[in-house]
Order: structure tokens, then sequence, then C-alpha cells
């Protein structure tokens, strides 16, 4: 199973583009290797003599799917200073026909909103925010009139943008990779430049599980980092959404982990609020980057007190840092003015990775920090939008290259903190989840989906996440207690109307990928808590290890926010010796009814046994469970149910 398109490639420099069918190149030979991770590497170099490049484009076939990564090394191999301004990592000319495009919309709060039209003309699809999923995701997939797909993913963090050409003959030309606004490089004799990467993936049948089963796997195998307790998916407990930065302190921070550990969860993680003067009001976002500095009217203890309490207790410590940002009143800005980014002499409110010297100071910070305070699981935020970046020239970059260097810097800063610190958790996060993408899962071990998380929101989020990730690389936590407002965020655990199958329902959601909750766990009502260590231990026991190692299916259409989408949603993990599988199905309000849920990857002439189907049957023929499906039918809006099925011999 080979991906069925060649594609090419563009590199515009010194006012001319340059392809492997440009006038005058030199097929310089083709060479293989393997990547670090085993990933098979076919690089062919291709030589413009006159203009003096090089270009090498490397090439991954993944053994056994129809994806492939691309990407090009640029050399500049003449005498005089080379300027790009346009690197296409990918170009693919498509066979002339309909075609469908499907993408997703994004904003804080909004993500992954489905967009869908036949191709008819030149379509763009970009951000120009500086994080990847900001307006859109760094995603898109093309339906053939056969069925046939074309999925593209820019691995990058930054600006990107994939281009659909609507060419004389109405056929279409694709291209993209990183995005060409603002963006200029020049290479000095003998320098050279590597650009992003972009996955594509071929599928069929219109199904987008043919794309994404695929990208899982490989993800798994060679894409994501991996320790032991990124392995293990430990169930976290945060405090920000209960208490933010105004109302936590040392002591309410312990209380809750003397809770946390009475119902089995496994982190800890103490967010922003933490650092800063000693000011029980202190506003945490003005004080980003004085991470030397802990706010003693909160923590008088210092966090290294919470750390061991935690320790002691039997589980781990988590720290929010936003290591990348610069607040308004932050020490750090008046000490090193020049690790500032800027953008015509105004600064942008973060520190500038392209500047080696900010590199090692983050990496000192972060060292530190893991050291001293006894560090299992660090989180890493990003709020605020860098647009098209520094472009100060004294930062080790140039005017047109400050974005691209910083990503590069910050993605080699998290490798250099994983060298050091190989047994500790790096979670993504940017105001929830606008900057997840296949470049940063490639140096963080899980990244966090969304900030708001209710039931509606939570489960369209995670149906596209899933596109391209696999479910073990996301977190997003249980319906939550809001200290603040949001029209959506109405979870109170004390509302004498909320009942069990409903509580349920909330919790099950988060289980599917890495679990946690944000809520005032002494505060709780007792029903609620033994619910909490009841589902705790079900994850522990059951559900982990298919959200590690099993292939995930959407059965059902994106739920959409606001009562639109499919109002039924269902998931099947289905193990890869398909003996065994998972099945969440989730009734929404304004559902039907009764839905049937068709199942997959059985064998037809298989007989599986489902536990806690609801119902008195509990054994079908795999023909069945494909076929009709299961029927449902006495589940009310807002509940759910989770069902292990299982391959038996008779």
């Amino acid at each position: 199973m080979k991906f069925p398109y060649d594609p090419d490639f563009a590199v515009f420099a010194d006012g001319r583009r340059f392809g492997s069918a440009t006038a005058g190149v030199s097929d310089l030979g083709r060479r293989e290797k393997r990547e670090e991770t085993g990933a098979p590497v076919i690089t062919v170099t291709f030589g413009y003599e006159r203009e003096g490049i090089e270009i090498d484009r490397h090439r991954i076939d993944y053994d056994g799917f129809s994806v492939m990564e691309q990407w090009l090394t640029i050399r500049n191999t003449g005498h005089e200073p080379l300027s790009i301004d346009r690197i296409d990592s990918f170009c693919v000319s498509l066979p002339r026909e309909e075609w469908r495009l499907l993408f997703f919309r994004s904003d804080w709060g909004a993500e992954f909103e489905p967009e869908e039209s036949v191709l008819q003309d030149t379509v763009i699809l970009e951000t120009l925010h500086g994080r990847s999923s900001k307006g859109m995701q760094p995603w898109m997939t093309l339906i053939r009139g056969n069925g046939g797909l074309l999925n593209v993913c820019p691995v990058w963090s930054g600006n990107w943008i994939l281009r659909c050409m609507r060419e004389e003959d109405d056929a279409y030309r694709m291209s993209g990779g990183l995005h060409d606004r603002d963006f200029q490089v020049v290479l000095a004799p003998g320098e050279a430049l590597e650009s992003i990467r972009v996955v594509m993936a071929a599928g069929s049948d219109a199904d987008l599980n043919t794309v994404s089963v695929p990208l899982a796997r490989i993800g798994r195998k060679f894409w994501y980092p991996r320790n032991a307790l990124s392995q293990s998916l430990p169930v976290e407990w945060n405090h920000w959404w209960t208490y933010e930065d105004r109302r936590i302190n040392e002591t309410v921070f312990l209380e809750n982990a003397e809770q946390a550990a009475n119902l089995g969860i496994e982190v800890c993680t103490l967010d922003a609020g933490w650092f800063g003067p000693d000011e029980a009001e202190a506003p945490w976002y003005d004080y980003r980057g004085d991470w030397d500095l802990v706010n003693r009217s909160r923590f008088p203890g210092g966090i290294r007190r919470l750390s061991d309490e935690i320790h002691e207790k039997g589980m781990m410590f988590g720290l929010w840092c936003e290591i990348e940002a610069l607040g308004e009143r932050a020490r750090l800005g008046q000490q090193f003015p020049d690790f500032a980014a800027a953008r015509d002499g105004e600064r942008l409110g973060y520190l500038c990775f392209g500047n080696p010297e900010v590199r090692d100071w983050a990496f000192r910070t972060l060292d530190r920090l893991i050291r001293e305070y006894g560090c299992d699981w660090i989180k890493l935020d990003f709020n605020l939008d860098p647009a098209s970046g520094c472009n100060r020239t004294d930062h080790g970059h140039g005017a047109g290259d400050g974005l691209f260097r910083h990503y590069q810097g910050y993605y080699e800063v998290l490798d250099r903190v994983r060298e050091a610190h190989p047994d500790v958790l790096l979670e993504n996060c940017a105001s929830g989840g606008l900057r997840n993408d296949l470049g940063i899962m490639r140096h963080a071990h899980v990244t966090f989906l969304s900030d708001p998380d209710w039931p509606e929101h939570s489960l369209q989020v995670f149906w596209g996440a899933t596109t391209f990730l696999a479910p073990n690389a996301c977190l997003h936590w249980s319906y939550s207690d809001w200290l603040g407002q949001h029209p959506e965020q109405r979870f109170k655990p004390d509302d004498p109307g909320l009942g069990q199958a409903q509580f349920d329902f909330y919790t099950r959601i988060s289980m599917m990928r890495g679990f946690g909750f944000s809520q005032n766990l002494p505060g709780l009502p007792d029903w609620i808590r033994e619910r909490i260590a009841f589902h705790v231990r079900v994850y522990r026991t059951l559900v982990n290890r298919f959200v590690k190692d099993a292939d995930l299916y959407r059965l059902t259409g994106q739920p959409l926010r606001g009562g639109k989408g499919d109002r039924w949603t269902a998931f099947q993990y289905s193990m890869p010796d398909g003996a065994e599988h998972l099945l969440f199905v989730f009734r929404l309000s304004g559902a039907d009814p009764r839905r049937y849920v068709r199942l997959t990857n059985l064998a037809a002439d298989g007989n599986y046994e489902l536990a806690g189907l609801p119902g008195a049957r509990r054994r079908f023929r795999g023909s069945e469970l494909m076929g009709l499906g299961i029927r449902f039918e006495h589940m009310a809006e807002e509940e759910s149910a989770l069902i292990h099925i299982r391959r038996t011999e008779e």
C-alpha cells in the first residue's frame, strides 16, 4: 500500500521558481537512510549550477500505509547571498474531476468547526496568527467522486498555508507548507535551510477513519515522544477552572490533593497563579517570565512543599509555565531587554526563541523548575498571537524569518528538556487548543484540546482532533465547575437535578483520551466523589489500555455546538488483533429517541460477547453488529453507554 501521488516541490529564490522540472536542473543522486525513529528517508538532490542552488527533497513512505511525508533542504552553493521568500514543501496536480473540500475553522472555545464545499474556485487555507490552530486547523481533506481521500497536514506550529489553485484547464494544483506572508530568509554562501514538513495521506470510501487510523498508528510508532509517565496515561487533577489564580493557595491546593489521593487520581497540577510578587491579588498574566519568584502570600511554604506532600501521598506533581511569554510588568523584560520579540520596534509580548541566549535561558529556567520543585509534569502554555513574529535583526535571525526561527528554537528547547529529564511529561497548551499540530507533537508528550469542556463542545473537539491525532496524545478534562463566566459552562455539582447517569455522561466523555478533572474536590457531594473514584478505577483497569493502543473509529457524524450536527455520538476502540473492542455511545440533547450504531473491524463470522449493553441480550455475531448494528432506545438525553466487546470461541 503506497501513497498514490508523487508530489513535487517549489522554492522561490531571487525572483525565480525552482522545482524538479526547472530548466537546467541536474539530478545529483539519490540516497537512503533511516531517521532516529527508524522511519526510512529517501533523499533526491537537484542541482541548479548556474544559480548556485542545491535542493534535497526528502521523502518518507511509511511501510504498510498510504501515508508519506516530505520536506526540503536548500543550500546556497554559489558565491552570493541567496534570498528565499517562499518554500512549498509539496506541489501536486489533482486529477480533473469533482472534488469536495473538508477543513476546520478554529478559535478559542470554537475549535474544530467543520466546513465542507465542492471545490470550484481557487481556495486558500491558512493561518497568519502565529499559532497553528488559530483561525484554521492545520488539516485539509479532499474527497474524489469515487470516495478517494487526499489528506494534508502541515507539520508546523506557526503560520502555514495550503493552496488549491484552479488552472486554465479547470484542473487543480495543490501546494503549501510554510506561509510566505512576511517570510524571507537570506542564505550566505555555504548556508543551508530545512523547510517545514508536510504529511499527506490517502484514504477510501469517503471515510475519514481510513486516514485517521494510519496517522494514529504512525504517530504512536514514529512521531510522539514517549516515556513511562506518558505511556501510563495518568489521571490528572488541575486547579484552574474552579479557582483560577484568585482563589488558589497552599491550603486549597493541599486540601484538593488529599481528596485526589483518596479518589485514585495520579497527578496534581498547579496551574497559573503560583509565581510573581508576594501580593494576593497579583495578576498572573502581567508577571509571566518571572519564574524565579514565588507568590508567598499564596504559597508561604514554597512550591517544593507542595511537591513533597504530593509525592508523599503517592501521586505526581505537575506545574504550569508559559515559558515563551513576557508579561508587561515582569522584571525579566528590564533585566534582559534583548530577549523580547518585537516588530517594527513594538514588543510582541513574548520572548524570541530565535535568539540563542533566550533558548539557553529557557532551558535553564525549565531545568531549574523541574529540579528544585521535583516536577513530574510540566504544562507549557502560550496565550497570545505572535502574528508574523519578530523582525529584529540582532537576535540571530533576519527581518523575515523571526517566527520561523522562533519555532525551530522552541522545538529545540523542548528536546533539550526531554533529554535532560527523560521521565518528565511535557504537556502542550496554547489558550487551550490553538496550537495543536503534528509539529509540536514531535516534541511534547500530550496536547490539551480546548479550554472549555461542556459536553457538546468536548465531543465536537475530540471528534475533530482525532482526525489526525491519536487519542492518547490528547488531554481534555471532564465538565468543569468554572469560577469565571461562560454561557455554556453550567456544571454545578450541587444542582439538585443532577443525577448519576448525567454525571456519568459528562465524565465518560473525558475518559476517551488523557483523563482529568478541574473541580473543587473537597466541595463535591459525597456521591459525586464516589462516582469519580469509580470512573478512575474503570479508566485505570479497562479504558486506559484502549486509549493507549487501540485504533479509534468514529461511528457517527461530528456533533456540533449549538445543538447542531449528529446528536448521537459513538466511538469504537479496536485492538489491533481485532479480538477486543470498547464502545462509547452518547445521546446528546435533541437526539432522536432511537439509534442503530453499526460497528466496524469485526469478523463477520465471529461471535462477540458484550458487557455493559443495556437489555438482556449479550451475544452477537459480527455480521449483526456490522450490519444492522446495536439498537439504543432506552437512553435519555445526556446519558451514555460504555460497552466492552470480546470475541469468543462459541
